[in-house]
């Protein structure tokens, strides 16, 4: 998705000059476009990612609309206070965007991955997570956080295009199935193994969410979720703070009643060995493999 974020940022920073891009010392071989359209508001803090955020809320006070960039774990944990101090309790129009979400540095180990983030900052005052699942997300996602010149997150990872020509909101109704038993609610790029797992299979709808937290359900995953009463949330974040808990917090208030609830998510590191995305993600259950394990389970049931 790096390239989509790239493509845009470059345009909008092309046509608003209070925009600024501020990176931790990466984006080789993707950011130079934006460099030369930006000149000098195109900063490179270096790595010194608390100094970033810092910075970036100082501009955002002065008047301008900052993205800082970093990969995930850098961009969220090491700089956490000043996201939560200098950004949002002053609701400052500052984007925080993380590349390679969830395990995606895979070999290169826990210091490089991001499988809490979302928990740890959907919670702070005045700040929204998005989280593109398709390649065509990426731009949707930040026309949302400009318009809203508040606090935000973009948690970036591999992208695939939407199989079809579709429609962007925060809630996507990827595939309707015929005679629906199953509901399944994917978080970002996981969705393509979800994809995978149910090729051939007539009786689930598939939907995405890509902003957390969740202002309400959308109608049509309120349908299918009453029609079908079984429902599976598929992450690649650890349970607690994660999408499940945000959907039944919100199943909760609606009273929605269902007969089966799954949520497979982020397990840390279970064999405490690294390996590549896909390693961690089997590690986890988030294979297509064992998702359609599940899926199949609660067909049974």
């Amino acid at each position: 998705m790096r390239k989509e974020f790239s493509k845009k940022i470059e345009e909008i920073l092309f046509t608003n000059q209070k925009s600024v891009f501020i990176t931790g010392d990466l984006g080789f071989n993707a950011f130079e476009r934006i460099q030369e359209v930006a000149a000098d508001r195109f900063i490179n803090a270096g790595v010194a990612e608390q100094n970033m955020v810092g910075v970036a809320a100082g501009l955002a006070y002065k008047g301008f609309e900052t993205f800082t960039y970093s990969i995930a774990p850098f961009a969220v944990y090491r700089c956490f206070e000043q996201i939560k101090i200098d950004v949002c309790m002053h609701e400052l129009p500052v984007y925080i965007v993380g590349n390679g979400g969830g395990y995606g540095y895979g070999i290169m180990g826990a210091t490089h991955h991001a499988i809490e983030d979302i928990g740890c900052l959907s919670m702070l005052p005045n700040m929204t997570c998005w989280v593109p699942a398709f390649l065509e997300d990426v731009s949707y996602c930040l026309d949302q956080m400009i318009s809203r010149k508040k606090p935000a997150y973009l948690r970036l990872g591999l992208g695939k295009s939407y199989p079809e020509s579709h429609s962007i909101s925060d809630t996507n109704f990827i595939r309707k199935g015929e005679n629906r038993k199953i509901t399944v609610i994917a978080l970002g790029p996981i969705v393509h193994n979800v994809l995978e797992a149910i090729a051939g299979l007539e009786n689930i709808d598939l939907f995405t969410i890509i902003r957390i937290p969740i202002f309400e359900l959308d109608e049509n995953l309120i349908k299918s979720m009453t029609e079908t009463k079984k429902v599976i949330v598929i992450e690649e974040h650890v349970e607690r703070g994660g999408l499940g808990e945000h959907i039944l917090a919100k199943i909760s208030k609606k009273r929605i009643r269902l007969d089966a609830f799954v949520n497979l998510h982020a397990k840390g590191y279970p064999s405490s060995k690294y390996g590549d995305q896909l390693f961690h993600q089997t590690e986890s259950g988030l294979d297509p493999e064992n998702i359609k394990k599940e899926i199949s389970i609660l067909f049974e049931n």
